[in-house]
């Protein structure tokens, strides 16, 4: 049996990376800190912010509600408030129709240019 190597997932990010991820500023991420208790990064030594997997869900989240959908802070504030699992289930939800649509453009993509 081949050995296969396990790919190395990273347990914290910075705050430019996950900027990146949300391709906004990194002062919005922090302005949004400030705003939304559930968003408390693990600080190390220096000051500098380390992001988990579950910060990084939390920031999607409250960026899908006031970018996305156009909530206003605190209105967003009072969704993640009493209604955090149903717009998790949501935002679930759309991302996989968002890569199905993707997958079926593709297809039809390569359909049109073979035909």
């Amino acid at each position: 049996m081949p050995y296969k190597e396990k790919e190395i997932e990273k347990q914290y990010y910075t705050i430019g990376e996950v900027a990146a991820m949300f391709d906004v500023a990194a002062s919005l991420i922090r302005f949004w800190e400030t705003e939304f208790e559930q968003l408390r990064p693990k600080k190390n030594k220096k000051g500098n912010r380390q992001y988990t997997k579950q910060d990084i869900e939390t920031l999607r989240t409250v960026y899908h509600l006031v970018k996305e959908r156009g909530y206003t802070i605190q209105g967003a504030k009072d969704v993640m408030k009493n209604k955090s699992v149903q717009t998790k289930d949501k935002m679930e939800i759309i991302d996989s129709l968002e890569k199905v649509r993707s997958f079926l453009v593709g297809i039809r993509s390569q359909l049109n240019t073979k035909a």
